[in-house]
């Protein structure tokens, strides 16, 4: 018979549970500052039930009533340097932070409403109506709710995308030698996703004061817990990574609270994450102001079972037991709530002067549609302090290096002179710099600042945009290939791309990818893409691609300077060719809006960037053909040298776009529709382009030749161009 032994994840593991004692015990300013909070919560989301119901509310609403108990415990005794964020279901954790923030964590029940509390009622209410006072302008609505100053760094419509972001977050808390911590909220829906575990076990190897918090009110949308997990105690999943959990009654605030403060103490004293799984219950739907029950997904004994255990109600009991307040000091604290509400509501609304008995929003409130791509990304103006300096031009003292040693010595460089820049990837704190050398010398910095990370993308792509929205750090994140963006989608699009524009505009996000790409190395259909067409049709991403070694460092000093994620695109091929830099501390940028002419022409304007600007000259040489060569250097639509392409197709009369991948995600379709759209007028054919084929490259390297561009497809398209022009 083989030998058993019971095997113990080591990690605690409890259900906490209050007695009356504990009540007791409890100080009364924190129990006062806890009903207050609840009731001016539920206050708040009843009345934007009710706008729902009127139909002002444009877009969601997502009702947190009957979940206060877990965002209140948990919140009240937070500092406001502390931080939260959570999921789309979060007014009731943004109005806690924000309530205990101006109000120094202290709220007389008695008297509730001082005009700071009112201002919070008001400006969280008219973000919900998508109006221009609210906290992100009307952009963020009733899923997007941030406020910086408070702690709040944003809620989030997609299930558990937050969680990576929450953890960048308590990356600079304990980089900055802070006792801060965040608190990152989501749902039973997200407790399987692979975000919130990658992030558990990244937290849990980086020891980070991260709680993972998870409000488990048994339902996505429709769907129950049970049926999508074989253990729905969800609080279990820390055990796989060592991280300690805590389960408690959310109906409970103190429970909550005093669960909260367990976890606190850990993470403050810098052993890392905790998970505390919140039992709750939506008393609504979804979205909207009916019950589950009324699309038949829950019964309405169930429902009643979670009402009698409203958090409001226990608190108000508890506290009139020990003549902390009577009856009618609810009731006075409750008309007080209401009457808030109704005072914000005024503000924002009137009588609709065209339906009579109606309500609208104030026209006057609403942003000013010129605002809708304002804060996509900033103006650049940060670079206007470094020195400028175009290779081409420069008449100094040059450096023969190789391409990849300039990547690391101008990151090396800047890593000195900037302690905030740290860098993460797959294996770029070993094998003598990464796998391709990128990184080689950087150790010196230290495991704070090279920082080797898991195979888990999402994870630590989301961790640097919560470390980049920070703002006491600038992340440097390392994708080994650029496929891998889409094992990061989420983080990648959804959160760092949109989250200046999202939150209001205002924000920085000083985030840099770096990627290579393969194409030839032989690495296959998963490998080896040209990610500059994807991120050029994604909104707030800038975009380098340098074909030599000193524009890489220019574009790359321009790229850590700026507050916008920049995605910097690398070629294999040029890693290992014989370059020169500008002699000195490679101290200089290339801004935005500066291309190169490699070459001056006037039969054709050719487009290109990274590798396939060296096949183009090559193909131009072989064909006699008098062509205009531009090396674009920066390719996305903001940050594109319009000028010096505008002039050169004005000259020339004909354009030809070359690059190496794919034709399905091709950057050179969106560019050729731009040009088309730009300057049709001055257009003698049609925009000719240059592609790989429509199957990714494969391993066999004949058919990886066949599915990429190279020199004679230059060759041919220039010929295309040729006999379009009627010359021979």
């Amino acid at each position: 018979m083989p030998i058993e032994t019971r095997l113990e994840t080591g990690s605690p593991w409890v259900e906490l549970s209050t007695t009356d004692d504990d009540w007791e015990a409890a100080d009364p300013a924190l129990l006062g500052t806890m009903l207050a909070e609840l009731h001016l919560i539920r206050a708040f989301e009843e009345t934007v039930l009710d706008l729902a119901g009127e139909g002002l509310v444009h877009g969601p609403a997502h009702s947190s009533i009957g979940q206060e108990g877990g965002a209140v415990g948990s919140i009240v005794g937070l500092r406001s340097a502390d931080a939260v964020n959570g999921s789309h279901r979060g007014h009731h954790q943004f109005l806690a932070k924000a309530l205990t923030h101006v109000s120094g964590g202290v709220i007389d029940p008695a008297d509730p409403i001082t005009p700071k509390i009112a201002r919070v009622l008001q400006r969280t209410l008219a973000e919900i109506l998508g109006l221009a006072q609210g906290y992100c302008r009307g952009r963020g609505g009733s899923m997007h709710l941030q406020w910086f100053e408070a702690g709040a760094l944003g809620t989030n419509a997609i299930v558990g995308g937050g969680v990576p972001m929450g953890a960048g977050n308590a990356w600079a808390q304990k980089q900055s030698g802070t006792t801060d911590l965040t608190i990152s909220y989501f749902g039973d829906g997200s407790s399987q996703i692979g975000s919130v575990l990658e992030t558990m076990n990244l937290a849990a190897a980086w020891r980070l004061p991260f709680c993972f918090f998870i409000e488990n009110n048994l339902y996505a949308v429709s769907t129950r817990v049970d049926e999508i997990t074989a253990d729905p105690r969800l609080s279990v999943r820390g055990q796989g990574f060592g991280i300690p959990g805590w389960r408690v009654d959310g109906m409970d605030p103190l429970a909550v609270h005093l669960a909260i403060e367990q976890a606190a103490t850990r993470m403050r004293a810098g052993e890392g994450p905790a998970v505390i799984e919140a039992a709750v219950y939506r008393f609504f739907h979804q979205n909207g102001p009916y019950p589950g029950s009324a699309f038949g997904y829950r019964d309405k004994d169930e429902e009643a079972q979670w009402r009698a255990r409203d958090p409001l109600d226990k608190t108000a009991a508890q506290m009139i037991r020990l003549g902390l307040i009577d009856e009618a000091g609810v009731s006075e604290l409750r008309r007080q709530a209401l009457s808030a509400m109704t005072s914000a509501v005024s503000e924002l609304l009137e009588p609709d002067p065209e339906t009579a008995g109606k309500r609208r929003i104030r026209p006057q409130l609403w942003p000013d549609p010129g605002f809708v791509n304002v804060g996509i990304r900033g103006d650049a103006s940060e670079l206007a302090s470094w020195d400028a300096l175009e290779p081409t031009e420069y008449q100094g003292p040059w450096r023969a290096v190789r391409f990849i040693d300039a990547v690391s010595g101008v990151m090396d460089r800047r890593m000195d002179t900037d302690e905030r820049i740290v860098i993460f990837g797959e294996d770029v704190h070993r094998l003598g710099g990464g796998t391709n050398g990128a990184t080689k010398g950087l150790a010196k910095y230290g495991d704070h600042r090279l920082v080797g990370t898991p195979i888990s993308e999402n994870a630590f792509t989301g961790l640097g945009g919560g470390l980049a929205l920070d703002g006491r750090f600038r992340p440097v994140v390392e994708f080994m290939y650029p496929d891998f963006m889409w094992v990061a989608a989420d983080q990648v699009f959804n959160q760092i791309g949109k989250a200046r524009h999202m939150f209001g505009g205002d924000n920085p996000v000083p985030f840099v990818l770096r990627t290579k790409v393969a194409m030839g190395s032989g690495y296959g259909s998963q490998h080896l893409m040209d990610p500059a067409g994807i991120f050029a049709t994604s909104p707030g991403w800038r975009i380098v691609a340098p074909s030599t070694a000193a524009d890489y460092v220019g574009l790359m000093n321009a790229a850590l300077a700026l507050q916008d994620p920049v995605l910097v695109i690398e070629h294999v091929d040029l890693y290992s060719t014989a370059d020169q830099v500008p002699d000195g501390d490679l101290d200089y940028i290339i801004p935005p809006g500066r291309a190169a002419i490699r070459r001056t022409g006037t039969d054709v304007t050719v487009i290109s960037y990274l590798s396939m600007v060296a096949h183009c000259a090559e193909a131009i040489e072989q064909t006699g053909i008098d062509a205009e060569l531009i090396d674009l250097r920066w390719l996305d639509r903001a940050s594109l040298d319009w000028d010096t392409v505008e002039a050169s197709i004005k000259k020339t009369n004909a354009v030809l776009i070359v690059e190496q991948g794919a034709q399905g995600t091709s950057y050179g379709g969106w560019l050729a529709d731009e040009i088309q759209r730009r300057l049709f007028d001055w257009l003698d054919q049609p925009v000719e382009r240059v592609s790989g084929e429509e199957a990714s490259p494969s391993i066999s390297r004949v058919l990886e030749r066949a599915a990429i561009a190279g020199t004679e497809q230059v060759v041919a398209g220039l010929e295309n161009i040729r006999i379009g022009m009627g010359a021979h």
